[in-house]
């Protein structure tokens, strides 16, 4: 739209713009929400930016009162660029806070050049602009919840020095850290609490009810409105909590992880899809006959993700051929026998997933040989070997946070589509792009 269309569209304060778009004044030199309840500048004073990234870039400090950092992060970058959407996942696992956009454009398998006009492209903002604007934003958000010690914040955040992290701040919010604090009392357990907001409506209840009947035993535990489990991250062992929380979810995590805190925050938010666009996708797939009235019936779905790639990977493979109770049960197998035992006071949750180094030598049994040798090859890093076909590639890379990933020839799909070959499934769902992954989920759970 035109920026007078965007200026009109501004002034009904729709919360459905909130994370697609940052507003920008001139003459406070400030940018905002779209819901702010600020009042509404003069249209000549206005500037729009398709990422918080880019309006700071440009010289404008974030808004003490609508708080842009805790905004719903879009994700427009899904449907229009792959490499993006991959760059922004190394970025939050700390790709950039120890190395340069050289180094992340190999990992991505294209040049630094392509990756710097991709980013312009899409977000409007540079790999370097973006990563410092989302430590920026996380310690923000640490400082004003949390009440961690600012020293425990800096390196939470990923600031490899306190000089840059009060340099940072004070240049992005004119004002030093220890005045952003507010009173915050550590949680009964004395765990650290972050709030991940997300773009409502949340289909929390449906992310559970997937989880629960997959629930590797020892790992996770999945309750009626709860989801725990055991992680291994820097030589810290321990258990996160995730529950519902009024239109964000409510992340517990153990005092213990505070230096790793950002990835697990991160992952997390992968996890359980807070990215996601619920009216966007809705309205798309609801133009699908089959489709409409399961997002009637659950609104805001998202695609559960998984907590490790290679966790994923082995679910994936050890579920080829057997119902979902049967694969739940040969993981449990693995994990009980390979991971690694540990106290957490809880009787339901004892065991660390084994890491791909330990499953790379793993004599795995209970299952087909061939399929645990494929384990031990996937382990090792590579989804390009035997047993790895297009059903359980796209599994994975649903799983793994692609929107448009497809489990090809899926038995369920096309039972849940009136028996319809491989075939017709496949092309039936180039109707559903950029979003095959979201109808898999619905017409799973319609089945």
């Amino acid at each position: 739209m035109t920026l007078d269309r965007w200026y009109d569209a501004l002034r009904s304060h729709d919360p459905r713009f909130d994370g697609r778009l940052f507003i920008a004044v001139t003459s406070t030199k400030i940018y905002c929400r779209p819901i702010c309840p600020a009042k509404r500048p003069l249209r000549k004073n206005v500037r729009i930016y398709a990422s918080a990234a880019a309006a700071e870039a440009a010289g404008f400090r974030p808004c003490l009162r609508c708080r842009p950092e805790v905004a719903p992060w879009t994700s427009a970058w899904n449907g229009t660029s792959a490499t993006v959407s991959r760059a922004l996942r190394l970025i939050g696992e700390g790709a950039l806070d120890g190395g340069d956009v050289e180094s992340l454009a190999q990992r991505l398998g294209v040049t630094s050049r392509h990756i710097r006009r991709l980013f312009e492209e899409h977000l409007g903002a540079s790999p370097i602009a973006i990563a410092q604007s989302r430590r920026i934003h996380f310690a923000r958000t640490l400082l004003t919840d949390t009440s961690l010690p600012i020293t425990d914040v800096a390196f939470a955040a990923g600031f490899s020095s306190i000089r840059r992290f009060n340099t940072a701040m004070r240049a992005t919010y004119r004002m030093a850290p220890r005045d952003m604090r507010r009173r915050r009392s550590v949680a009964s357990d004395g765990t650290i609490e972050v709030r991940l907001p997300y773009r409502p409506p949340f289909d929390f209840a449906g992310l559970l009810s997937f989880f629960r009947p997959r629930a590797i035993a020892g790992v996770e535990s999945v309750g009626r409105d709860e989801y725990r489990r055991t992680i291994s991250l820097g030589g810290v062992h321990g258990v996160i909590r995730v529950r519902d929380d009024r239109d964000a979810l409510l992340l517990s995590v153990p005092r213990a992880f505070t230096h790793t805190l950002k990835p697990i925050v991160d992952r997390v938010r992968r996890m359980f899809d807070v990215f996601a666009d619920p009216d966007t996708i809705g309205e798309e797939l609801a133009r699908d006959r089959a489709l409409r009235p399961l997002v009637r019936r659950w609104p805001g779905v998202r695609v559960p993700g998984a907590w490790d790639e290679v966790e994923l990977a082995v679910r994936a493979i050890a579920g080829q051929q057997v119902s979902v109770a049967a694969a739940t049960t040969l993981v449990g197998r693995i994990a009980a026998r390979h991971g690694m035992h540990i106290d957490t006071g809880d009787a339901a949750l004892t065991t660390v997933f084994p890491s791909a180094e330990i499953l790379r030598d793993a004599r795995i049994e209970g299952m087909p040989s061939s399929r645990a040798e494929t384990i031990r090859r996937v382990a090792g890093g590579s989804l390009d070997v035997k047993g790895i076909g297009p059903w359980t590639r796209g599994y994975i890379a649903m799983r793994s946070g692609d929107p448009d990933a497809f489990p090809e020839g899926d038995l369920v799909l096309r039972k849940a589509l009136k028996g319809i070959s491989a075939r017709e499934l496949l092309a039936r769902a180039e109707g559903w792009r950029p979003w095959r992954a979201y109808a898999s989920i619905l017409l799973w759970r319609s089945a």
